[in-house]
């Protein structure tokens, strides 16, 4: 069972046919949009029904529960002898298990994609120059509510693009991004010898306060407390809006949509920048996990070390190079060819070669856990042939390995709270609905401050208390 991006591929069609060849396998595979995604682990791990594999969250509340009381299998020293399973990243695995223990195999992912793209057609046209910290950013941002950058004589521009975020807080989201940069802690940090989390530190609200006064003067779009994440691009690439904040492939979206309008000259509408600086200079950096969800295998259906083995063995041919890139870029000569470390696209005309194309990018690259040849994995990076597209992708790995060097990790990564999980629903929702409140006016900031206290009132201190102690434990393991 994993996510779906579009529509489900046809079971006899050529992509899954071609799977099923490469590993001598039939494969029964339940797609499940990426929107109903969670609600579906948590009704199929409630069911008993597991598939024998399952992409998750590996710090998901439901998971957790799970695979603690066995009803998964714990991996952490079985992947060492499958050579294209054995973890060659220990901080990556790290930061995907349950207080040291590998119950899953995550999907390879950079460690840093944090970036502000920008309509570069718009910076031109005012005269601006790229941002370098958040102060440039407020200055861009009002430029373009107020000076006109379409050129068509009417204020029907704005700043910012930002949407209502679905995930919990500190989940890599535009405001996570933003509170970074102003210096608070990456879900969780030090202050005075103790972890505390990151809202409630003062550089939480001092970027809320900057956001807001954002919001408050039309600099972002009025919207952005209900605005959808996935109609994201579209105030960008219409001309509504001029600055996202988000990962760094989202460049590549944005020069998608121009490209396939007939735009000759995409390559001049999106310009990216890394991590902004903070007023006085310094520099913090949105790091990611290092994964994107993980594979994680059922004892339900695969009952014994001989069935678990044959599973690995399986997972062990797909994770290499013709695995990886067959499920994450195609068929070569049929829908891609490779150019490099890249693949160009190919027969983009021929309906279907397009269904083949649509089946990688919405469904099957949801197998992949190597990641691309961009940033260190085995699938070649998933890119349309022309220029724009190679400068864009050199752009990002230079942006990430310099802000790599500034990046603010979260070393509450690796450990999973008891109390986190079991109270979750009550917890999860506090901080992110009382943070858009705030936002949109609803509430002042001492109302705020009384909603931070109600987290740690419904349970919060004693998560703090757990986090401490198990990330104590993690360090002496």
């Amino acid at each position: 069972m994993t996510k779906l991006f579009g529509a489900a591929p046809d079971p006899k069609g050529e992509m899954q046919q071609a799977v099923e060849k490469f590993l001598g396998k039939k494969l029964q595979i339940t797609w499940v949009p990426n929107a109903e995604y969670a609600d579906k682990v948590n009704v199929t791990l409630a069911s008993g029904n597991v598939p024998q594999l399952m992409v998750v969250d590996p710090h998901g509340p439901a998971f957790v529960k799970a695979a603690q009381a066995g009803a998964f299998w714990d991996l952490t020293d079985k992947l060492d002898k499958y050579p294209n399973l054995k973890p060659t990243d220990k901080l990556r695995v790290l930061n995907a298990s349950i207080n040291g223990k590998s119950y899953t195999i995550p999907r390879m992912r950079p460690m840093l994609r944090s970036a502000v793209m920008i309509r570069k057609d718009w910076l031109e046209k005012l005269d601006l120059k790229l941002p370098e910290s958040v102060d440039d950013l407020y200055t861009i941002a009002k430029a373009f509510t107020e000076k006109d950058p379409d050129g068509n004589g009417k204020k029907d521009t704005y700043g910012l693009i930002i949407p209502k975020w679905p995930g919990k807080y500190a989940s890599s989201s535009p405001y996570d991004t933003l509170e970074t940069w102003f210096g608070a802690p990456n879900g969780w940090g030090e202050r005075n010898g103790k972890l505390v989390p990151g809202f409630d530190t003062p550089e939480f609200l001092e970027a809320n306060k900057f956001l807001k006064k954002m919001i408050d003067e039309g600099l972002v779009n009025p919207d952005f407390a209900s605005y959808d994440t996935a109609k994201w691009d579209d105030p960008f690439f219409q001309g509504k809006g001029g600055i996202i904040i988000d990962v760094n492939v989202r460049s590549r979206a944005l020069l998608d949509k121009f490209r396939d309008d007939g735009d000759k000259n995409y390559g001049d509408r999106v310009a990216m920048v890394g991590n902004l600086k903070r007023s006085d200079g310094q520099k913090f950096s949105l790091p990611f996990t290092g994964y994107n969800d993980a594979i994680a295998i059922s004892k339900q259906n695969v009952r014994t070390e001989q069935d678990l083995d044959n599973i690995l063995k399986v997972l062990d041919k797909l994770g290499t190079k013709e695995g990886q890139v067959l499920v994450q870029n195609g068929i070569e000569g049929r829908n891609f060819k490779a150019e490099g470390d890249t693949a160009a696209l190919i027969n983009e005309t021929d309906p279907a070669v397009r269904v083949v194309q649509d089946n990688v990018d919405q469904a099957f690259t949801q197998l992949g856990f190597k990641g691309d040849t961009t940033y260190g994995g085995l699938a070649y990076a998933r890119t349309p042939s022309g220029q724009p597209y190679k400068d864009m992708i050199k752009l990002g790995l230079d942006l990430m390995n310099e802000d790599l060097k500034t990046a603010v990790n979260n070393p509450a990564l690796p450990v999973v709270s008891p109390t986190a999980v079991a109270k979750g629903a009550q917890l999860d929702d506090i901080i992110p609905d009382a943070r858009i409140k705030y936002l949109s006016g609803e509430i002042n900031e001492e109302q705020l401050k009384a909603e931070i206290k109600r987290w740690y009132d419904a349970g919060g201190t004693q998560v703090a208390t757990e986090i401490n102690d198990l990330v104590s434990k993690l360090g002496t393991n």
